[in-house]
């Protein structure tokens, strides 16, 4: 796992400072996957974008092919053999990710009805104690943010936080801070790409290399 995040900051040094982030991040990641758990991200905006671009890396394939279990793929083939076939070879095995706030009619209607806390509305009906919350918020102030970090913390979900240079209020909240060295929000993006990138290389190494 290491090898990743040596190359990460091979490539990116000022991520040097949050190696041991990193780290504490994965192995928070490694242990909600191991049991069966999941993993919500809130963000705005571009983060938002981000919270996106990471589930399509953990719910698919990123770079190392994941074989479905045979016993699945066998069960497929026995309901129907044509089609059940075809969609064997045609499923990965994920790393279930959710991305809060892509419920649009719920979003909406509850923006309307009662608030901007949507990400924590989301969170109180998915997450479960076990799972895992990251936040990514360049400033750490970001209100809905660290409403959701609250009510994670409140439910026995652990966190992590992905921010800018000086961590913001999530600092003192989140069970995890990664917060890359910078302080212009289109700086602090930058960075949080190659980070979750590294991460998720190192989750799908972890769960996946053997095939």
């Amino acid at each position: 796992m290491k090898n990743f995040l040596n190359e990460l900051i091979l490539r990116y040094p000022i991520l040097d400072f949050n190696r041991d982030g990193i780290l504490n991040a994965f192995d928070l990641l490694k242990t909600c996957y191991e049991n069966n758990h999941k993993l919500l991200i809130a963000g705005n905006g571009g983060s938002y974008a981000d919270a996106q671009h990471i589930t399509g890396e953990l719910m698919k394939n990123f770079v190392i092919k994941r074989k479905i279990p045979e016993n699945l793929a066998n069960d497929l083939k026995n309901i129907a053999p044509v089609i059940g076939e075809e969609l064997a070879k045609k499923l990965e095995r994920p790393l279930t990710t959710i991305p809060l706030g892509s419920f649009n009619a719920l979003n909406t209607a509850y923006l309307n009805d009662t608030g901007t806390a949507i990400f924590a509305q989301s969170l109180y009906g998915l997450g479960r104690e076990g799972d895992i919350l990251l936040a990514i918020s360049t400033s750490g102030n970001s209100k809905n943010i660290l409403e959701t970090v609250i009510l994670a913390k409140a439910m026995n979900i652990k966190t992590i936080a992905l921010t800018g240079k000086t961590g913001g209020k999530l600092k003192d909240l989140a069970d995890v801070l990664i917060n890359v060295q910078e302080v212009e929000t289109f700086k602090i993006q930058e960075l949080h790409l190659p980070v979750y990138h590294c991460l998720c290389l190192m989750l799908e190494e972890y769960f996946f290399a053997g095939g």
